[in-house]
């Protein structure tokens, strides 16, 4: 019998404010379930990395790819690969003391290649998560609820929208601290070449030390979605996207 080929995937996690430990090893659970992909953790982008890659998945925050990075992803995605990006892949944060958070725009080619801009979220908590249209990677899931933190977005156009969420009030931590009610993509996939990125927003995880250099303790331990059921669907689906299988 011959084996199907193997599959080489490049796995990045990296950024403060988040458990990286936790997402990383839950991340590499669900990969691990799949014998033929083989994978290199990383804990921030490189270019020769990212070449010898079949498929990339990201779980980063505050991690922006240098020019040469960036040129390697983009060649990727335009070559015919897949981006399973995750929560806070698309942020950049800068934390000074008591003031808000601010949000400086993205390089316009990693902006363009994401298709999103993450811009603040509410203090994290219970929200409604609902399907748009039909998709085999939401096949089967009605709306659901979770804890989760509710990412508020700038959005490109040319996203084909898989699941949304609605928010209307205030994020006082944050510059952008007044939004109307409107629609943020929660999960969604964006053309490009011959391949794709595929966004999912969902996923915060913290412990208690996962605060420097804004604070040595966090009073909390926050799992965001990882033990929901639809969210650990979600993951498997979109690993199997990577790899091109039938979801």
């Amino acid at each position: 019998m011959r084996l199907p080929p193997r599959i080489d995937a490049l796995l990045i996690t990296g950024g403060p404010y988040h458990d990286m430990d936790h997402a990383r090893l839950s991340l590499l659970g669900y990969m691990a379930e799949h014998e033929r992909m083989r994978v290199t953790v990383r804990d921030g982008y490189a270019a020769d990395d990212i070449a010898a890659a079949d498929v990339i998945v990201t779980y980063t925050c505050d991690r922006v790819p240098d020019t040469a990075a960036l040129d390697a992803l983009t060649a990727f995605v335009e070559g015919g690969g897949r981006w399973f990006a995750l929560h806070g892949t698309n942020s950049r944060m800068v934390l000074d003391g008591d003031k808000p958070v601010v949000c400086p725009p993205l390089p316009e080619r990693l902006l363009d290649l994401l298709g999103s801009q993450f811009a603040a979220h509410p203090e994290p908590g219970r929200f409604k998560v609902k399907p748009v249209g039909a998709h085999d990677l939401t096949r089967g899931l009605s709306a659901f609820f979770v804890e989760d933190e509710q990412y508020l977005q700038h959005h490109l156009p040319g996203n084909e929208v898989l699941l949304e969420t609605e928010f209307e009030g205030e994020t006082p931590l944050f510059e952008t601290a007044q939004w109307a009610r409107a629609a943020h993509q929660v999960m969604y996939l964006r053309a490009r070449g011959e391949g794709a990125v595929l966004y999912l927003t969902l996923g915060h995880t913290r412990g208690r030390y996962d605060m420097r250099p804004v604070a040595e303790e966090y009073p909390f331990v926050e799992r965001g979605s990882w033990d929901h059921p639809d969210f650990q669907t979600l993951i498997r689906r979109g690993l199997r996207w990577t790899m091109k299988e039938t979801i």
